[in-house]
């Protein structure tokens, strides 16, 4: 006697395992490119942000009851960046284009606060919380098709938003993809996952590349 038994889920698709970096990429690919990472890090004292924003220079702060947002915002222009600075000593930087430069800003950002509240103090905790990328592919994509056929991980609602968008699980992000050829990678942690992450979503957008009839 034959039983029947429940479909199996789908697994949802993966970047191929092999090299890291940018090594995973085919040399005649684009590239995509770091725009923006948000980090964090801590200092090991309190701010005293009124006294901050009055003797700091590009710091602003509004302290009032009804405020939804309780931190004063900080920028430098070398790297160019902001940061959220919190009265627990929270920091979170963003507008840095490589971990690098978002370390070197949260050192720099700490430094100035060091220098107002006159005391000594460790920046610490540093961590890259989110990585933003973009890549222009050089053609136009059929977004339809892509839906279509990967509706198990994307959603295209052109009357609410123009581009599609494509949730992956290894490494967990959100690409999205416009018509015109541009893509966004959104919520990595690495550089490397950047890299994975392309890996997998361009030769799935070469598959809908738009060809023009002759």
């Amino acid at each position: 006697m034959s039983s029947s038994q429940p479909a199996a889920t789908p697994a949802a698709p993966a970047a191929p395992a092999g090299p890291t970096g940018r090594d995973r990429l085919n040399p005649d690919w684009p590239v995509p490119n770091i725009q923006n990472i948000v980090a964090t890090a801590n200092m090991d004292h309190r701010v005293d942000l009124h006294n901050l924003a009055m003797h700091a220079r590009n710091v602003t702060y509004k302290a009032t009851e009804k405020k939804r947002f309780h931190g004063a915002v900080m920028r430098i222009r070398d790297p160019k960046t902001t940061a959220l600075v919190f009265t627990s000593g929270r920091l979170v930087i963003t507008g840095a284009k490589s971990v690098a430069d978002s370390h070197l800003a949260a050192r720099k950002h700490a430094r100035v606060i060091q220098k107002v509240q006159g005391d000594i103090s460790r920046l610490t905790d540093f961590k890259v919380q989110n990585f933003v990328a973009s890549c222009n592919v050089g053609f136009t994509i059929r977004l339809e098709g892509l839906a279509r056929h990967h509706h198990l991980f994307s959603r295209y609602e052109p009357e609410i938003f123009p581009g599609l968008v494509y949730r992956m699980t290894i490494p967990k992000s959100v690409v999205l993809i416009f018509a015109t050829g541009k893509i966004v990678l959104i919520g990595l942690k690495s550089e490397d996952q950047m890299y994975e992450a392309f890996t997998y979503i361009y030769p799935v957008i070469l598959d809908y590349r738009f060809a023009p009839e002759q």
